[in-house]
């Protein structure tokens, strides 16, 4: 008689790769995962927009009479979450059968859902990379310094990033060992038993940051050009409506390289134009006393023609006369000197620091296959589906898990860029 494992086999493969999952993310855990759970469905299609939350201003009168104000405005904007591609780990199952019925089944799905989350939280660190504005230090230098931690948690803090949700600074593991010498009573997550979420984390609370380590943190290389250094050739747009919906905003650039290629996670500067808190639209100082320059990251990649284009940042440059949005305390304009930060022809990868809130992960609930399946899904929506099925011409058995993620980003100035000063 063939074998016939389907009554016993799908369900615990299900909640062992579960387990295998659950003790690989870091990342993914430090993500809002509720706000998109459940959001995707047939009729959705690939994108769900959410609403962005809104800005006011505080109206100051000596007796409260406020008929003469400039009321606050309303205006709604949208982030958009898109699903992104399938992942997915596959094996034939005669390969397993043995191992499983030898109670075997941990040590065989640990490393494939090791392989499905790193493949997933490197997706998800390119993506927050290209789509947070922040960014502290001097791009290219290693953070090798416990005060180029705090000084992220001081530049969102000062720019009115909210403390409602914790604050993240992730490092490649070798940097958290350059950090080693300073790292007297600072305390890893404790438990006898520790998953990956627990060994990453190097600190719960440092200078308001929760520090830790990921070896899934996204890179990019710089083009080969040595003039990175040009100026708008344009006003932007600089008004909060149009740029509402997308938080990205398109400079157009010229003087640079004739054919400097500008890659998406590159960092750029505008000479002269500063950084405001979000809420109370006051100048950022940093330590040494001066004013922060505006920065943002580009979004996607662009070769420049001639030394000019038209670059995409994430978190535009706003500047109202209401102030209700402003993110810079004077509007940019043509002549600004732009500057893409770093060496040409090189590869960085970067720390990266972020509110909770400022990106969003979801799975989409897949529908399941002709064929034997169980959709799992963890205690903050993590869902992954596990189908078992057969090639009858080739006589063989085997098994796929599937995970399908959706990215977004709620507020691209909750996030950023990290760099040793």
């Amino acid at each position: 008689m063939a074998n016939n494992l389907s009554s016993n086999t799908t369900t615990p493969l299900a909640r062992g790769f579960l387990k295998a999952v659950e003790s690989t993310r870091v990342l993914t855990k430090a993500v809002n995962t509720q706000l998109l759970s459940g959001k995707f469905n047939p009729s959705s299609g690939s994108t769900v927009d959410f609403k962005r939350s809104h800005q006011y201003n505080a109206i100051e009168t000596t007796g409260g009479d406020i008929s003469g104000s400039t009321k606050s405005d309303i205006i709604s904007g949208k982030a958009t979450g898109t699903v992104q591609n399938m992942i997915t780990v596959a094996t034939e199952w005669s390969i397993l059968e043995e191992a499983i019925e030898l109670d075997q089944m941990d040590q065989i799905l640990a490393p494939m859902a090791r392989e499905a989350i790193t493949k997933l939280e490197t997706n998800l660190s390119t993506y927050m990379l290209a789509n947070g504005n922040l960014s502290y230090g001097t791009v290219g230098t290693v953070a090798d310094a416990w005060s180029d931690v705090q000084r992220t948690g001081a530049l969102m803090q000062s720019v009115g990033v909210p403390s409602d949700s914790p604050w993240n600074y992730v490092m490649n593991p070798f940097t958290a060992g350059g950090l080693a010498d300073a790292q007297t009573g600072l305390t890893a997550a404790d438990g006898l038993v520790r998953t990956a979420w627990d060994s990453a984390q190097i600190n719960r609370d440092f200078g308001g940051m929760r520090a830790m380590t990921s070896s899934s943190l996204s890179t990019y290389t710089t083009g080969a050009g040595a003039d990175r250094v040009g100026s708008l050739s344009a006003n932007p747009d600089v008004t909060y409506v149009t740029h509402k919906d997308t938080m990205q905003q398109t400079l157009a650039i010229t003087g640079m390289d004739a054919a400097l290629p500008i890659k998406a996670g590159d960092v750029i500067e505008i000479t002269g134009r500063n950084r405001v808190n979000l809420d109370n639209g006051i100048v950022v100082f940093d330590q040494a006393g001066a004013a922060v320059p505006f920065r943002a990251t580009v979004v996607a990649d662009v070769t420049l023609s001639g030394g000019a284009g038209n670059i995409v940042i994430s978190g535009p440059a706003i500047f109202e006369a209401n102030g209700q949005y402003n993110t810079v305390d004077t509007a940019p304009i043509s002549g600004d000197v732009v500057t893409v930060l770093g060496a040409a022809s090189t590869v960085y990868q970067p720390n990266m620091f972020f509110h909770e809130q400022a990106f969003g992960l979801g799975t989409v609930k897949l529908p399941k296959l002709f064929s034997t399946d169980t959709v799992a899904t963890t205690n903050d929506g993590f869902s992954l589906r596990v189908s078992r099925y057969a090639d009858g011409d080739a006589n063989t058995q085997k098994v796929r898990f599937d995970i399908l993620p959706a990215f977004a980003t709620f507020n691209p100035f909750f996030a950023g860029s990290g760099w040793g000063s």
